[in-house]
């Protein structure tokens, strides 16, 4: 990132100095427009000082609406008064080399045209000087036919065509400049809301689990609304804690520093990891009345040689998979997570897995688990992406509850009566 910010520096140091140097060659372009009169005539001198000054106009005071289109007018006027009422052809070097200085400024002007003006205004004004550079040479030697004339005016137009497709050319690579930077802006507004809403959700269901609990037993077990209370400050402060980190991240990426933090703590922000799944299922337990079994090699040699980017995938997963569990089926029995290597395949993959068992009390789960989509929220269609962009695949769907003491005609009365839960895998690639 501070390659893009030593870039910027760069450019805003060339537009500052486009308009000092302009102003410094247009003071020599005048007394040079004088001392030329004498020798080539000043029919060929003015147009040649206009064309000039009306380049290093255009040059460096392009962002101001009107000068563009009278800067391009009056050197159209003036180039095409030098053509029509100027002195009888004549092949004088000096009348001939400011010809040539004009053409090369009026094809300069129609490429800075082309390049800075709108659509319609660059096609007229790019049309009227192209025209007038391709003619401006019937001044030094008018040939002896009209076809001649136009075959030797279209053949010079060829460089007036090459200059308007330079400059509509930079203009396309502008565009495509700027609509990638608002591009990545949204996308990185999207990403914003994706991690504050994976990350913040978790934490701001479990303390409206929590309130709600401590409104049930607040009027017959007061002294357990303490204990609850405790439980909701940490909640809080870990969802604090949560958009701290993701804006610290996101400032960090565009290389600046976080507000607040003191300027000598240089520390890149860490993203979360496999040792953060642990943190999230306690929180998930704690808050809930779930039996939560984690199943998760917690070895240094296993975190070690998990790739960040496929441990903060995992993480978000999880994190995701609980938060949905908790909004969708509160009063689900059991709950299972599952963070292992394999199974085993051609190349050597994590998988994740979170399983709920049915909810009770008459509570629906089933497909509203994965069917949530709201505004900011990347939800499990969102981390699928994020998987298949890291070479894995994310799936999830109802999870049937399977016993070793169920018969298989209890299993299919449980099919019957909707006794589900939900299970959500992710496979992850470690190369």
């Amino acid at each position: 990132m501070g390659t893009n910010t030593g870039t910027r520096a760069r450019g805003r140091l060339r537009e500052r100095a486009v308009g000092p140097v302009c102003a410094v060659l247009a003071l020599c372009v005048v007394p040079a427009g004088l001392l030329a009169g004498p020798s080539a005539g000043w029919r060929a001198a003015l147009p040649m000082t206009v064309a000039l000054l009306g380049v290093l106009a255009v040059a460096s005071l392009h962002t101001r609406d009107r000068i563009i289109p009278v800067a391009a007018a009056s050197v159209a006027v003036s180039s095409a008064l030098g053509t029509l009422f100027g002195d009888p052809p004549t092949l004088e070097t000096a009348t001939g080399v400011a010809t040539l200085v004009e053409i090369t400024g009026l094809l300069l002007l129609v490429c800075l045209v082309a390049r800075y003006a709108g659509t319609r205004q660059a096609f007229v004004l790019c049309t009227v000087l192209g025209a007038l550079a391709s003619t401006a040479l019937l001044r030094l030697q008018l040939p002896p036919t009209v076809m001649e004339a136009a075959a030797q005016s279209s053949f010079f137009a060829l460089g007036a065509i090459a200059a308007a497709a330079t400059g509509g050319g930079l203009r396309t690579l502008e565009t495509r400049r700027i609509r990638a930077v608002h591009e990545a802006r949204r996308n990185q507004r999207l990403q914003l809301a994706g991690d504050l809403h994976d990350f913040v959700a978790h934490d701001v269901s479990g303390i409206v689990v929590l309130a709600q609990a401590a409104q049930v037993i607040g009027a017959d077990r007061p002294e357990e609304v303490l204990p609850l209370l405790r439980q909701i400050e940490a909640s809080g402060l870990q969802a604090l804690g949560s958009m701290d980190r993701t804006v610290h991240m996101l400032r960090s990426s565009d290389g600046t520093a976080p507000a607040g933090r003191d300027a000598t703590d240089a520390s890149p922000p860490v993203a979360y990891g496999l040792e953060d799944i642990v943190d999230a299922v306690d929180r998930f337990r704690t808050a809930g009345r779930a039996e939560v079994r984690l199943d998760m090699d917690r070895s240094p040699e296993l975190i070690g040689r998990i790739p960040r980017e496929v441990a903060s995938t995992a993480h978000r997963v999880v994190v995701e998979a609980l938060t949905n569990i908790r909004r969708h089926a509160g009063t689900a029995p059991w709950v299972t997570v599952s963070v292992t290597p394999g199974p085993e395949r051609a190349q050597p993959v994590l998988t994740v897995s979170v399983t709920n068992g049915p909810p009770t009390g008459g509570e629906t789960a089933g497909g509203h688990l994965g069917d949530r989509e709201r505004p900011g929220a990347s939800g499990l269609r969102g981390l699928a992406e994020r998987a298949r962009a890291l070479g894995g695949t994310l799936e999830f769907g109802v999870h049937w509850e399977r016993g070793e003491h169920k018969k298989h005609g209890e299993h299919e009365k449980h099919r019957e009566h909707g006794e589900h839960g939900w299970r959500v895998t992710v496979v992850l690639p470690l190369d």
